[in-house]
């Protein structure tokens, strides 16, 4: 007998009898799908977490050193002041000094230079003669 002749034979008869038990109310059967894979949101919550604590840390770090920068700043501030009045002082000094030498000069019996020369103190030469004055 071929396999089709034998799927196409008559089945042989169940009697109604044996049959009645097996024959209680099976449930419909549905296609269920896969169930999905629960993510978890934690990996991006610590993910979140951590860029914000990173920016944080950032401000944080920024704002500190603008602070150190800014007290820097203002000491050197004070500093510049406290040179620039030490300049202003000195040359005040400097210029009492100068308008004092002339009458100094005399005091000591010095007299202005009619033709003042220039002298070499290396070579010992005389670079410029006075007016009126020859070289020996």
């Amino acid at each position: 007998m071929s396999a089709r002749a034998a799927a196409t034979a008559p089945r042989p008869a169940v009697r109604r009898s044996d049959a009645a038990p097996a024959r209680r109310q099976r449930p419909s059967l549905q296609v269920v799908r896969a169930p999905e894979e629960s993510r978890s949101r934690l990996g991006f919550l610590v993910l979140c977490m951590s860029i914000l604590a990173g920016a944080l840390l950032c401000a944080l770090l920024l704002n500190t050193a603008m602070a150190n920068g800014s007290y820097s700043m203002s000491s050197y501030q004070v500093e510049l002041g406290r040179v620039a009045q030490d300049t202003q002082t000195l040359q005040t000094q400097v210029e009492q000094a100068r308008s004092a030498l002339p009458a100094s000069a005399r005091a000591l019996g010095m007299v202005e230079a009619q033709h003042p020369a220039m002298l070499s103190l290396a070579d010992g030469t005389l670079l410029g003669v006075g007016e009126g004055e020859t070289t020996p």
